[in-house]
């Protein structure tokens, strides 16, 4: 890990299913799996302009954010490299102000799953403060990353204390619960193809003209670990989709033509097997 010394100034804030050892894809090149690194002290104490680009802090007065600011820490990250391992005793909450990390959960036997990516504006680390129990999975930063750090305790005050910050708060983890039921539904209901047209509607961002985006492309073995499938299989439904027009892959994005089409075959689908 970098230690990060800020300056004075203002710094802008700006369920999958488990696979076996045998359906893993090849690594994350880098992107996950290295062993933390040891502890070491915090520097670069926060200040007061950074924490309220938070979408969390938003709105909180002085006396609330003062204190927290000296108690809070930021944390520099090289691609690759693991902010917080599962079972890690520690209660920081990190809040992401440039760059983006990857949760991924393993076990023991090599089943791997990509749970989330986060990005600027996000937070992520509030269950062990909330809970006190140990890390229940792996965040490896995607690419440079600089995250603040602010102790469980400090955190688990703002939020008790300050309705704006609760409800924030609240509103975040419903938003999480619902997105993991959405996705236990997809993998009880759905064949790979639909999965996957569902992760891909999930990740894109409208490009106009009725269209779909994902940009940059995931690789297809990213894609497969979202999904609890194997990369050969993801290849192979792409290829399928592309024939029928429903999408096109370059170097710079997945476009998906008609998204309307495969939200439609999702919503088929799932209504079937409710029936």
């Amino acid at each position: 890990m970098v230690e990060y010394v800020p300056k004075p100034g203002n710094y802008p804030m700006s369920s999958t299913t488990l696979r076996a050892p045998s359906a893993l894809p090849e690594p994350l090149r880098g992107a996950v799996g290295k062993t933390a690194p040891p502890p070491t002290a915090l520097t670069g104490v926060a200040n007061l302009s950074s924490l309220r680009q938070s979408p969390f802090f938003a709105g909180l007065p002085d006396e609330v954010l003062v204190p927290l600011a000296a108690r809070s820490r930021w944390q520099l990250y090289a691609p690759g490299e693991v902010v917080v391992d599962s079972g890690d005793p520690t209660s920081e909450v990190f809040f992401v102000a440039e760059g983006a990390v990857r949760v991924v959960v393993r076990t023991a036997l090599g089943y791997e799953a990509i749970l989330n990516d986060q990005g600027a504006g996000s937070f992520f680390g509030e269950l062990a403060a909330i809970d006190g129990v140990s890390r229940s999975a792996n965040v490896t930063a995607l690419q440079r990353t600089r995250v603040c750090a602010v102790p469980g305790p400090a955190f688990l005050e703002v939020a008790l204390n300050s309705p704006s910050a609760g409800l924030h708060l609240m509103r975040l983890l419903a938003a999480r619960l619902r997105a993991k039921d959405e996705r236990l539904l997809e993998i009880t209901a759905l064949p790979v193809r639909q999965r996957l047209m569902a992760e891909l509607l999930r990740l894109s961002r409208d490009r106009g003209g009725g269209e779909r985006a994902l940009s940059p492309p995931p690789q297809q073995h990213v894609l497969a670990l979202r999904i609890g499938t194997r990369r050969e299989t993801v290849s192979r439904e792409m290829a399928e989709m592309a024939r029928a027009g429903l999408l096109t892959v370059n170097r710079r994005a997945i476009v998906l033509h008609r998204p309307g089409a495969l939200q439609a075959e999702i919503d088929s689908r799932l209504g079937g097997a409710a029936n």
